[in-house]
């Protein structure tokens, strides 16, 4: 008797638990350059998102992993700290691993690489030239001697927090392929996540260099193409205000 009570019970219980699926539809941007004859086009795919992590990347590693093995994207850290899943989501650049999944399931969401690059295959930019930008501005510590004692350079507290807002950059792309001025001139306009990290350097009180940094942007076209639309603060993921460094580069420049 206590025995099929027990199952009874069991059965409500399982009964109860059991949740009606939400699916989800997602739409993901397509192009795979062993079939350079099949046009991009957006693929459709529908997950539960009671089966499902919060996250839009979540979404796309189950996508990945469960129904098509063929998607290509890039991920690493899902902490918001590598920038590998850097994507246009939903209209925005921003970080798949730190973008909440819509979670009315009405709406679909649409999925594509960053804007206005050059595509290696589906949710993968080419960022090649982004880090040879990067690398142009030599972000490294520059000084013609090294401090008598043999050991690290110091920075007084003060001179150390004029670097809040600046290292924390972690190279994810968004800003710079949100920026009109770097779609239509990015062979030569370093883009705002160049130029905040240029920025950075200038002003680190421990860097010698500040003069040949800043002769370095005095052209026409390395700073001068930003116009302040402020399309880079608005979708950096992590926060960070570009377009106000570049707004004291162009400040430092006048003096």
């Amino acid at each position: 008797m206590l025995r099929n009570s027990f199952i009874k019970q069991s059965k409500r219980t399982l009964a109860t638990s059991v949740k009606e699926p939400r699916i989800k539809i997602f739409k993901i941007y397509r192009w795979s350059p062993d079939t350079p004859e099949v046009k991009p086009h957006m693929q459709e795919y529908k997950v539960d998102l009671n089966q499902c992590g919060p996250m839009i990347l979540d979404a796309v590693l189950k996508i990945k992993n469960e129904q098509d093995p063929t998607l290509t994207l890039r991920r690493s850290c899902r902490e918001g700290i590598c920038g590998s899943c850097a994507m246009n989501i939903g209209g925005r650049n921003t970080l798949a691993c730190l973008c909440k999944i819509d979670q009315d399931t009405t709406s679909e969401t649409k999925i594509y690489p960053l804007p206005h690059m050059y595509v290696v295959r589906d949710l993968v930019p080419d960022l090649t030239h982004f880090y040879k930008q990067y690398k142009s501005i030599q972000p490294y510590l520059q000084r013609k001697e090294t401090p008598a004692d043999g050991k690290e350079n110091l920075q007084s507290i003060e001179d150390r927090k004029k670097l809040d807002g600046l290292y924390e950059c972690i190279l994810c792309a968004c800003c710079s392929t949100s920026c009109p001025s770097y779609w239509w001139n990015q062979q030569e306009y370093l883009g705002p996540a160049v130029l905040m990290q240029a920025y950075r350097w200038m002003i680190d009180s421990r860097d010698e260099a500040t003069s040949a940094r800043k002769e370095m942007l005095q052209n026409s076209m390395s700073l001068y193409r930003c116009h302040t639309i402020l399309n880079c603060s608005k979708t950096c993921p992590k926060g960070l205000n570009p377009g106000r460094a570049i707004a004291e580069i162009k400040k430092s420049l006048a003096l």
